[in-house]
């Protein structure tokens, strides 16, 4: 595929994931601009993350940005994550899928939100989350340890 057919493809698929009124349609253009793995789609479906209201299309926005693994979606990925977190009833599956993002985006500035989740009574959220921590700082006991007055949100907290 040449590159005007590539730009027509994603063209098409950025098209889709906002205008189209099927839900498994936003869903399958999320999922195969993620397989393209093209950084110009990052701040679109930024965007379309902070619109879409379908549970299943935001998990597929925000796995599709884990395999782009552009860092510019970390903060937008932790807005969801904290949205997530205040719910009454909070959906593991969206929890799982916003630490795979963040573990393939290998952004820092995402240990200090999921810091918490290390001590998760949930044995795969928690094991997850321990090899997000492998991942993005592979040193992380050692820091901790060395920091331990301090708590892992004020160890990993990235300084203006």
């Amino acid at each position: 595929m040449n590159w005007r057919e590539k730009n027509a493809e994603f063209n098409a698929l950025i098209k889709q994931l906002f205008h189209d009124k099927d839900w498994q349609k936003r869903s399958e253009a999320a999922r195969k601009l993620g397989m393209l793995k093209d950084g110009r789609a990052t701040n679109m479906m930024c965007r379309a993350l902070r619109t879409e209201k379908d549970h299943t299309v935001i998990n597929k926005i925000i796995e599709a940005l884990g395999r782009i693994r552009d860092a510019r979606a970390t903060i937008r990925i932790i807005e969801k994550f904290k949205e997530e977190l205040e719910k009454d009833e909070i959906d593991k599956f969206r929890i799982i899928y916003i630490i795979e993002s963040l573990t393939k985006i290998k952004d820092r500035r995402a240990l200090s939100y999921l810091g918490p989740l290390l001590d998760s009574s949930d044995d795969d959220i928690k094991n997850l989350t321990i090899n997000a921590f492998e991942i993005i700082e592979p040193k992380w006991k050692e820091i901790i340890e060395r920091e331990r007055n301090k708590s892992i949100q004020e160890i990993f907290k990235i300084k203006d």
